[in-house]
C-alpha cells in the first residue's frame, strides 16, 4: 500500500512556479535531523497531539488491541501492539490522535492534482513528488503516476536523495522535468553516521542521471557540525567537476528544527545537537561554488 502524509498546495520552494507537493511515506535513509519523521515509516502510524487531549479515555476504550494507555505524560501508544487501524482516531472527539498516512490510487491522486492545473500553467509550475523518499514507493504506482501527469501536460519534479536502484530513476526520466537531488555528505563514514546508509549508490545515480541529460537541481542541506563549511563546498564542487555533473541550479538549504514537535507526537526523541550556518557562512559557501565555476547558486529553496 502506498501512503501519503500531505498534499500541499501553492508551494514555491519545490521547483519552478507554483506547485503542489505530494509527501509520500517511506524512506531508507534515517537522517539525524529529518524534519518530516512521519514520512520515514512506509506504513501508517499514530501521532498524538498532547495539547488537544482532554483525557477522556475514549481512545483507550476503542482500541481492541490494548495498545493505547494513559500515562502521566498523556496518551501512550505501544507500537509493538498498534496496527494503526485508526479506531482510536475515530473515537477521539478532540482530534488529539491521528493515523498518519492516507492511501490514494493513481486515478484519485491524478484527479486531485489536476484540479489546480490552471495555477501550474499560469506560473510555469506543476507537481513535485517528495517524501520521505518517493523512489521507495511501489514501482508500478510511481511510473503510472508520472506518466499520467505527463500526459495531462503537467510538469513533474522528483525530490529524491537518489538511494534506489538506477533502473527506477531511469524509467521515469521521460516523464520528469526536474530532479531535485539531495546531496548531504560526500564522505562515506559521515554519511553512514548521520544518514544511516552508505552514499555510494547516491553518488553513482547522480553521475548517471547527469549523463542521461536529465535536468538536475542539486540541493545541499547544510547542517553544523556535519557539512556546513566552505571546505565541504569546495569538495562538492570538485566532485561535481570531476564527475561531469553540471546542475542547472544549486540550492543551499540551511538546517532548521521545524520538525521538533513531530518527534514528540510520534513518541520519538529529537536529536538536539545541530545548528544552522549563519547568513555570512552561507554567503561564503555560495561564493566558493561560484568561484569554482557554478554560477546558478541560490540560498534557500
Amino acid at each position: 500500500m502506498t501512503y501519503i502524509t500531505n498534499i500541499q498546495k501553492y508551494c514555491i520552494h519545490d521547483g519552478a512556479g507554483i506547485r503542489t507537493t505530494v509527501f509520500f511515506k517511506g524512506c531508507l535513509l534515517h537522517c539525524s535531523w529529518c524534519h518530516n519523521p512521519e514520512t520515514q515509516n512506509p506504513g501508517r502510524e499514530i501521532r498524538y497531539y498532547k495539547d488537544r487531549c482532554t483525557g477522556c479515555g475514549s481512545c483507550i476504550k476503542a482500541c481492541q488491541l490494548h495498545a493505547v494507555s494513559m500515562t502521566e505524560e498523556g496518551i501512550s501508544v505501544d507500537k509493538t501492539l498498534c496496527r494503526s487501524c485508526g479506531k482510536c482516531e475515530a473515537a477521539c472527539r478532540s482530534q488529539a490522535l491521528e493515523a498518519v498516512g492516507r492511501a490514494y490510487d493513481v486515478k484519485q491522486l491524478v484527479k486531485k492534482l489536476t484540479s489546480d492545473q490552471i495555477f501550474y500553467e499560469e506560473s510555469g509550475g506543476g507537481v513535485t513528488l517528495s517524501g520521505g523518499e518517493v523512489m521507495t514507493i511501489d514501482r508500478d504506482y510511481l511510473r503510472a503516476l508520472t506518466e499520467s501527469l505527463y500526459n495531462e501536460g503537467i510538469s513533474v519534479n522528483i525530490d529524491t536523495c537518489g538511494f534506489c536502484p538506477w533502473e527506477r530513476l531511469q524509467e521515469i526520466i521521460p516523464y520528469v522535468d526536474t530532479f531535485l537531488y539531495d546531496l548531504k555528505a560526500l564522505d562515506q563514514e559521515t554519511h553512514r553516521k548521520y544518514m544511516g546508509v552508505d552514499n555510494t549508490l547516491i553518488l553513482e545515480n547522480l553521475t548517471k542521471l547527469a549523463a542521461s541529460g536529465a535536468k538536475i537541481w542539486l540541493r545541499l542541506p547544510l547542517v553544523k557540525p556535519v557539512n556546513a563549511s566552505v571546505s565541504h563546498m569546495e569538495a562538492v564542487a570538485r566532485w561535481l567537476t570531476e564527475n561531469h555533473v553540471n546542475p542547472a541550479q544549486i540550492n543551499l538549504i540551511a538546517y532548521h528544527d521545524y520538525g521538533r514537535d513531530k518527534y514528540r507526537q510520534l513518541g520519538r526523541t529529537y536529536e538536539d545537537s545541530f545548528s544552522p550556518p549563519s547568513d555570512a557562512e552561507l554567503a561564503d559557501m555560495k561564493q566558493k561554488l561560484i568561484d569554482m565555476g557554478f554560477q546558478n547558486v541560490k540560498i534557500g529553496g
